[in-house]
């Protein structure tokens, strides 16, 4: 737990200075010079494929919240439509604006929610439920911030490596910095819930349980082609190297505020087995010869 209680207040003001530091960034304000197309696309076409499709499946994202969290209040209707939708269409669209610069067809985003969130936002009315749902939600947020601020990173070092600077400095760098806002909403209110008890035990234990059974990687969806392709990117970024080094840095959250009780448990294993499952479904992909473009 943190040596400060997290706040109401401390999560309304932090939304409100994401909001006018980091307006969406204006695709004007994006240098399109791209040394060498070609080379980064064969280096980092599918990562940029994948994170403006991931980018670009926010308003999916919102509407499945409107499912969830029917009782939002007005701390997180604000960080989700006001700050957070509009900052991560406009990485989208420049990601994607990028990918066609690169010679690549557009992302293809998946935008119908998932009947499994149906069912679930039938039950969030019920405020018990609507309470885990919540957690799960801010759970997932910070992992999945978390991933995008390492892929980020990742590939803003690799294209610094290869001199383009234009992207790094105008689309790259940009987008990254408003990542890790994004993860401290999420740890923040993840963080509040459980200091104040807000969950019950037995609240807790369902959480657990339903956590460990539905996690997804940034981006899959709960689907077989999805999970390949995010292995892909995994290849691509380097995380395959050091896969439980990259568990650990994704799932400190969650580890922290569900299972800082389980002695010797650097990180929900869950996060590693998706991982694990992820690069092998590529892998697997690759030796059939099936390559996407």
């Amino acid at each position: 737990m943190p040596r400060q209680p997290v706040t109401p207040r401390k999560i309304a003001e932090h939304v409100q200075r994401l909001g006018e530091l980091y307006p969406p960034i204006p695709l004007g304000s994006v240098d399109r010079t791209i040394l060498d197309p070609r080379r980064v696309a064969d280096r980092f076409g599918h990562v940029i494929d994948y994170l403006a499709r991931v980018e670009l499946e926010v308003d999916r994202n919102v509407l499945e919240l409107l499912v969830l969290l029917p009782d939002v209040d007005d701390t997180n209707k604000t960080f989700y439509s006001d700050v957070w939708q509009p900052q991560e269409i406009q990485h989208g669209l420049i990601l994607d604006r990028l990918q066609t610069d690169l010679g690549r067809p557009p992302a293809q985003p998946h935008l119908d929610v998932s009947f499994r969130i149906k069912i679930l936002g039938a039950l969030a009315t019920l405020k018990p439920v609507q309470d885990i749902a919540k957690l799960l939600y801010f759970l997932t947020g910070a992992s999945t911030e978390r991933q995008a601020v390492l892929a980020y990173n990742q590939l803003n070092t690799g294209l610094k490596e290869m001199g383009e600077h234009a992207i790094v400095e105008t689309i790259v760098h940009p987008i990254k910095q408003q990542e890790p806002g994004h993860f401290a909403f999420y740890q923040m209110s993840a963080t509040a819930m459980v200091q104040d008890k807000v969950l019950k035990p037995w609240q807790l234990f369902l959480a657990r349980v339903l956590r460990e059974k539905s996690y997804n990687l940034v981006g899959t969806n709960a689907m077989p082609g999805y999970k390949a392709d995010m292995g892909r990117v995994a290849t691509d970024l380097g995380i395959d190297a050091d896969l439980a080094g990259y568990a650990r840095e994704i799932g400190r959250v969650e580890h922290r505020l569900l299972w800082a009780d389980r002695q010797g448990l650097d990180f929900p294993p869950y996060i590693l087995k998706a991982l694990k499952e992820s690069v092998e479904l590529y892998r697997e992909r690759v030796d059939r010869g099936q390559t996407a473009f």
